[in-house]
Parts: structure tokens; C-alpha cells; sequence
């Protein structure tokens, strides 16, 4: 496991609180960038990564602007007969600002190991501290796992 403690926090900050959800999105453009062994600019639209210890891991380019990129990242499940895409989250990454926000994700989790991060309609800043900590846990086991992607390698070469 890679450590992102390098991140400073300027005082003390309360778990869910507005400043501590923008830290936890600078962790998670750390923890991304771990996983992404070139630059978001130069990998293709969609590609997948195989870990030996792990299922195969989406991702797809959704939009590219000079400021923002957004991800979809996603593992695919077997249910009755077709692919469920879960967890299934929307990443926009911010360049300039080097954060990453999870922006959407599946409102109830097939999974069961994931229906701990569903939360109920209501306070925003609650719904967004879940999904981002989900995030940032998800890509940390990602990476402890073995995945990478990189430019060279397409959807096809890599599942």
C-alpha cells in the first residue's frame, strides 16, 4: 500500500465536515493518479485492467475538457444472464485543482459488501462524504490488488 499522508491538513478537521470532504478529494486524485501509470490525456477512451486477485476493472473516458476530465470506473457482475455494472461511479477529475469528486454512483448497490456506502435521501454533504469515501477506499484496494492502466494498453488487449 502507498501512503497519500502527505497531504497536509492546515488544522484540525471534523470527519464530514466540508473541509474534510475537500481533503478526502484530494486523496482521491492521489489514489487515482496510482492507478494511472501515464497521463489522463493519453489513455484511450476505454480500457480495462486485470489483476490476478481481482475481478476485471472498467474504466471509460466520458468526457475530456482542458480543465476536467470524467471517468467511469466499474466492475461488471454477472446477474441472471446479463453484466450489472457495480459499483459504478462517475469521477470528474479537476486538473488545475488536483482533486477528484465522485459525482454519481448506483443509488443502491447490488453487492452486498457495498450497500453500507448506500445513503438515504436528504443532506447533501452526507451523500457526497459516501461516495467519495467509498471511492477512496475502492481505489486504494484497486491498487493493493494490482491494477494500472496505461496508454498502450486498449479495452481488447487487456480482457
Amino acid at each position: 500500500m502507498i501512503a497519500d499522508g502527505t497531504i497536509a491538513l492546515p488544522r484540525l478537521t471534523e470527519p464530514g465536515s466540508f473541509t474534510a470532504l475537500m481533503h478526502l478529494y484530494e486523496s482521491n486524485y492521489l489514489r487515482l493518479q496510482w492507478l494511472l501509470l501515464d497521463r489522463l490525456e493519453a489513455l484511450p477512451p476505454r480500457q480495462c485492467s486485470r489483476a490476478a486477485r481481482d475481478l476485471p476493472l472498467y474504466l471509460e473516458v466520458l468526457e475530456r475538457s482542458p480543465y476536467t476530465t470524467t471517468l467511469r470506473l466499474t466492475y461488471y457482475f454477472a446477474e441472471d444472464g446479463t453484466q450489472v455494472a457495480d459499483p459504478d461511479l462517475t469521477i470528474r477529475v479537476y486538473h488545475d485543482a488536483g482533486v477528484a469528486e465522485a459525482m454519481a454512483c448506483r443509488w443502491q448497490h447490488l453487492h452486498h459488501a457495498l450497500r453500507q456506502f448506500d445513503t438515504a435521501p436528504g443532506d447533501e454533504l452526507n451523500r457526497r462524504w459516501a461516495r467519495n469515501n467509498m471511492l477512496n477506499k475502492w481505489l486504494e484496494y484497486c491498487y493493493d490488488h494490482g491494477h494500472r492502466f496505461r496508454a498502450a494498453q486498449g479495452l481488447a488487449a487487456a480482457c
